[in-house]
Order: structure tokens, then sequence, then C-alpha cells
């Protein structure tokens, strides 16, 4: 028994720099404060400051709206600037304009808070891939962004749970003003952990000829890279935003499974994703990129058909457990996906380009957080069981583009088994 007790710790070491921990630790924290206010935005809005709820989505939406617009130039001020500062910069903007939600009485202060927050949320997620990457070696990219998945999984659950008890106890204005002021203290505490804990990282030494090649018209002319991206764009909207935006509605709808099941499926998803998140590491670093990249889009492929089962089962509990094991599926691909795309954006980037490429890998997940919804919500309307079989046919086509990438994109494991096939000849 010890001996399984220390396997299983052992699959759970990452040998990050202790920078990068406490880091991570800071992220938990920083997740826990949005999970905190993610359920009940809508419902504070709409109950407790009279808005409609149209108004108060369009406040939400002007959110990550901001934060879309503000990625592109933090990118570029990233390749010149410490990723640290803005990290804690951004930090603060944001606790400030989460703060002012506790105060606004009209649309227009809710929108100009939603607008400061936006911009802090852009300013600092960028900033911390960005820093994030510089920390550690290449080997160790994998194992950072599965972290980092980690941290945010349980912040969020453990800051939406805990919201639940503080509005269960008490359904008051001034409930979820204390909601959105511990939301703030943890950006603040965040910055703090930021500033006293994390080094400023070396500047990558550029060559002349690179430094010439500079902006976004650079990036843009790399076609490999916006293949790439064009086709994660897909894997996201239907791998993660059909889940996370979708599943629900469709369920509630269409299926005999309840809220509280509905619940217990995602609660399934997160434990699924913290729990097996960092040991999945060391299995996707043993196949190449390409064909992890085929393996989460099949995954996701699979689950997505294996929701429309769920609308011929009259049990409850039949219906439920079977979805839950669609958020375990799901679950899986999602963590040979996360640590793919990353590691391998960072690979892709040039040292003095490393801000641009990572603010336009920040951005496949925004477009899509906007489009999954969209596309979601419009054939949940018209043709339900499209959304699913449709999206597992998306996967299927974005998945065979990847895989037929092959070794044209930076492979560490193809890498190394180069220079172990060329090693008796150097001999």
């Amino acid at each position: 028994m010890n001996r399984r007790i220390s396997h299983l710790i052992a699959g759970w070491r990452t040998g990050l720099p202790r920078p990068v921990l406490i880091l991570q630790a800071g992220n938990a924290l920083n997740y826990f404060g949005y999970g905190l206010i993610v359920p009940f935005e809508i419902i504070y809005l709409h109950q407790f400051r009279g808005f409609s709820t149209s108004t108060a989505g369009l406040v939400l939406a002007a959110t990550m709206a901001t934060a879309a617009i503000v990625t592109p130039p933090t990118g570029a001020l990233l390749d010149r600037y410490s990723g640290k500062a803005i990290v804690i910069a951004g930090s603060l903007v944001s606790a400030l304009g989460y703060a002012g939600f506790a105060f606004v009485d009209l649309p227009w202060q809710a929108f100009a808070c939603s607008i400061v927050s936006g911009a802090g949320l852009g300013m600092a997620t960028t900033a911390y891939r960005v820093l994030i990457i510089t920390l550690v070696k290449r080997e160790q990219r994998a194992a950072s962004v599965a972290l980092g998945r980690v941290a945010g999984n349980f912040g969020l659950g453990f800051g939406a749970t805990v919201a639940g008890f503080i509005v269960a106890s008490a359904q008051t204005l001034s409930s979820f003003q204390t909601l959105y002021f511990l939301d703030a203290v943890t950006y603040a505490g965040f910055a703090l952990i930021v500033l006293a804990a994390v080094p400023i990282p070396r500047a990558a030494t550029v060559a002349a000829a690179d430094a010439n090649e500079a902006g976004f018209r650079a990036v843009a002319r790399d076609r490999l890279f916006l293949i790439v991206i064009a086709a994660n764009i897909v894997l996201v909207v239907v791998g993660h935003t059909f889940f996370s935006n979708i599943l629900a509605p469709f369920a509630e709808t269409h299926t005999s499974v309840g809220p509280a099941a509905i619940g217990i499926v995602f609660l399934v998803n997160t434990s699924f994703v913290v729990i097996a998140q960092i040991p999945a590491v060391r299995l996707v670093a043993k196949i190449r990129r390409t064909h992890a990249f085929a393996a989460a889009s099949a995954l996701f492929a699979v689950s997505l058909l294996g929701v429309l089962p769920a609308t011929l089962i009259h049990s409850e509990l039949v219906a439920t457990s079977l979805l839950a094991g669609v958020a375990i599926v799901f679950a899986i691909g999602e963590c040979f996906h996360i640590v793919v795309l990353g590691p391998l954006v960072a690979d892709m980037a040039p040292a003095h380009l490393l801000g641009r490429y990572l603010s336009i890998y920040g951005l496949t997940f925004t477009i899509s957080l906007a489009l999954g919804p969209a596309i979601g919500g419009l054939l949940l309307q018209t043709s339900p069981d499209a959304v699913w079989w449709g999206g597992a046919l998306a996967a299927v086509l974005a998945g065979a583009v990847l895989f037929r990438l092959g070794g044209r994109i930076p492979d560490p494991l193809r890498e190394a088994q180069s220079r172990l096939a060329s090693a008796p000849a150097a001999e």
C-alpha cells in the first residue's frame, strides 16, 4: 500500500522551481476569487441592481471583449518589458474594477467597472503566461501549464462552493458585495505574491537579424503557427466551450437530468482534471505532439457523440451516470490538449516575439469563449442534436489538420529520437 501511495505522489511531482510553485499558488488564490463571483454575477446585477438580464449579460460580455482587445498590445509590451511588472499592474487594475462592482447603481457604472476589470484581466493573464514560460526550462513547460490548469480548476471550484454557502446563508445585497470585495482582495493578494516571491526573469539574448523581424506582421507571416491556432480554436470551441456552456441547458431541456445532477456532472469533470492533469504530462511526453492532438480530438468527438444517448434514457440516475462518463472523457481530452498546445506555441515563438505569440495563444481561448456560446446557442434553438454530431465532426477535422502537420511542428520527442539515432554515427 505504501508503495502505491509513493507511486501516486511521485506522479504529482513536477520538478518546477520554487518561484513557479509560489506563482501557481497565487494563481489558485486568484481563481478562488474569480470563482466567488462567476456563478452569481447576473443574479446580482438583475435581482439586486435592477438590470435586465440582457443588460447584465452585455456587462459580462464587455469584460471578455475588453480582455481580448487588450491582449495583443500587452503581448507587444511583453516583448520589451518585464512580465512581472505587467502581472502586478494588471492584477491591481482588476482588483479596482471588481471592487467597483460592489457599488454600481446604473448600467454605465457597471460597464465602466467591466471595462476596467477586463483590461486588467487581459494584461495579467497574458503576462502570467509569458512569466511562467520564462521561469522554466523547455522540458518543464508542459508541467508548468498542467499545474496552472490544476490551480485554476481547484481555485475556481472552491471559490464557487464557498460563494454558494455565503449566498445561501443570506441572500442580501451585502452578501454579494462581500463576494466582490473578496474577489478584489484575491487579485491584490496575487499582485503582492508576485511582487514578493517571483524574480524578474533574465531577458533573452536576441540577434540583430531577429530583432528586425519584429511586430505582429512577423507573426502573421508564420503560416504554420496560424494553422495551429485556427485548428485549436475549433478544438477549444467544441471540446472546452460546448461542454462548459452548452451541455447544461441541453441536458435540462432534452434529458431527464435535473439541475443538481448537472452540478454533479461538472464536479466530476473539474475533479478529474485536478487529479489527472499532472500525471497526464508524463503520458503525453511519451507520444508525438501531432498524435496527442489527434488523441484529444478523438476524445472530444467521442464525448460529444456520447451526449446524444442521454436523450433516450428516462432514468435520471442512468442519464446522470452516462453524462458523468462523458465528463470524464471530456476531461481526458482537455488534459491532453492543454499540455501540448501551450508548450508548442512557446516552442514555435522566436525569443523576441514570445509575448506576441503567447498573446495570440491567449486570444484562442477568448475568441472561443465568444464563439462557443454563440454557435451552440444558435444550434440549440434550431437543431439541438447538431451541437453534438456537428461538434464531433469539427473536432475530427481539426485533429486531422493538426495530425497532417507531422514533422513541421517542433516536437521534443522527435528531436530526442533523432539525437539517439545520430549518436552512433557521431561516435
